[in-house]
């Protein structure tokens, strides 16, 4: 028995080189696809069919080649090769079904219908194609025999349309990942056209879809990460807004609105008129994923630091600023000054805080120095109520611009927060709708 599968290895041994690479890759796409709990149901079912019909598409070719080199049998060729001709627009159709978010594509599964059914006649006549009596394949009348190639044509050009339509207008570069796997299916079209009267144990197209599928998995992935981020900076948002309008805030601002009604009505007026300003601006937050322009979040600043000086009137804010015509994330530098009082200055009996900004040739640079309690960066824990604010502004600085978060502090003497956002070319109106997330 050895030596039998030993000399069948010998006979078949480029066949096997052919098709063995691509069995054991589908095998592993397979039981990826079948354990993966991140991809949608809908997805998963389609590649996992993608994959059963790959697994036939090898095996057809592989026994097309074999019926082609060996003993004729005509009708057993012909049955396969039917079955090969009908596959192919099948697979790249439910390429498409992943592409589009569409439910259905009717008029495709007719253009389907259609090339199984010309394909069909080979069983009886010989308008599609014929296998001779020297077991040679030939193709029958003109545009008919080459309905299977034109069906996936059809459906390239479909995939291709569909996703620049959806997916390449969103400018995350993922998108480029179906592009080119239609691409290489229009190349593996070409090569096997060119070669068509030459034995091989695996056409171009086979390999082609092999790799396609991989290649679809791996952006179903980027598309599952890309949503997963979208949702944790919404969270993020909400717990941004949150943890700027704090119960005590709310208190102490409310306290002091009602002293003030009784001593000056027209300064409580006016602290109102702040203190909603200020609200509906942490409102407006959480509807905003992008950049904004400095000057706003400065507004913003100012807001806050003349409620909590009405509050707090020992405490000084110094502005500083040199250069405003750039775009940070939102709620970048309220944030910072808020904890520099909460944490900080309060504690003072004259507490002062600068803000200062300057412009450079790299970017700009956003200082907020305080002489507050300052703390131990090094035993600094994350889980610290106070620093939760200086990690959200990082990370949405380092993910949406690109820019920088550094913090000096001793205990007794202070901390500082720099800022760093980076010059980059951009349009002003379009970093406010869209951002760098």
């Amino acid at each position: 028995m050895h030596e039998a599968l030993y000399q069948f290895i010998r006979a078949h041994y480029t066949e096997i080189l052919a098709i063995l690479p691509m069995m054991l890759l589908l095998t592993g796409l397979v039981i990826a696809v079948g354990i993966d709990p991140y991809i949608q149901k809908r997805q998963k079912r389609i590649l996992l069919i993608i994959c059963a019909l790959v697994f036939s598409l090898i095996t057809q070719n592989e026994l097309d080649h074999l019926l082609s080199v060996g003993q004729p049998v005509v009708m057993l060729r012909r049955a396969v090769d039917i079955y090969g001709y009908s596959i192919r627009p099948v697979i790249l159709l439910l390429f498409l079904y992943i592409v589009s978010h569409r439910k259905n594509f009717g008029l495709c599964w007719v253009l389907i219908g259609i090339n199984a059914a010309i394909h069909m006649t080979a069983l009886f006549t010989d308008i599609c194609f014929t296998i001779d009596a020297d077991n040679k394949f030939q193709g029958g009348w003109p545009l008919v025999k080459d309905s299977c190639l034109l069906a996936s044509l059809i459906l390239l050009t479909l995939l291709l349309y569909f996703t620049f339509r959806d997916h390449l207008t969103s400018k995350h570069k993922e998108a480029w990942i179906p592009v080119f796997a239609a691409f290489t299916i229009f190349l593996a079209l070409l090569l096997d056209s060119s070669v068509a009267d030459t034995p091989q144990p695996v056409s171009f197209l086979t390999i082609s879809i092999v790799i396609s599928s991989v290649l679809y998995y791996i952006w179903l992935h980027f598309q599952f990460v890309r949503a997963h981020e979208r949702a944790l900076t919404a969270e993020q948002r909400i717990q941004i807004m949150m943890t700027q309008i704090q119960p005590h805030f709310l208190y102490n601002t409310l306290a002091t609105i009602r002293s003030l009604c009784l001593r000056s009505p027209e300064t409580a007026a006016q602290t109102i008129d702040k203190f909603s300003r200020f609200l509906r601006q942490n409102l407006d937050m959480l509807d905003h994923v992008g950049l904004i322009p400095f000057s706003q979040e400065l507004e913003h600043v100012r807001i806050y630091t003349e409620i909590e000086m009405l509050m707090f009137p020992y405490i000084h804010i110094c502005y500083d600023i040199k250069g405003e015509d750039f775009l940070l994330p939102t709620l970048s530098v309220q944030p910072l000054v808020e904890n520099a009082i909460r944490h900080g200055v309060r504690a003072r009996e004259v507490g002062q805080i600068d803000i200062i900004v300057r412009e450079s040739e790299k970017g700009h640079t956003i200082t907020i120095q305080d002489n507050g309690l300052g703390f131990d960066p090094a035993v600094v824990k994350a889980s610290d109520e106070k620093h939760i604010g200086i990690r959200n502004v990082r990370e949405r600085l380092e993910k949406q611009c690109g820019g920088m978060l550094h913090v000096e502090s001793q205990p007794g003497a202070g901390t500082v927060v720099t800022l760093f956002v980076p010059r980059t070319v951009v349009d002003k109106n379009k970093g406010m709708r869209e951002g760098a997330v």
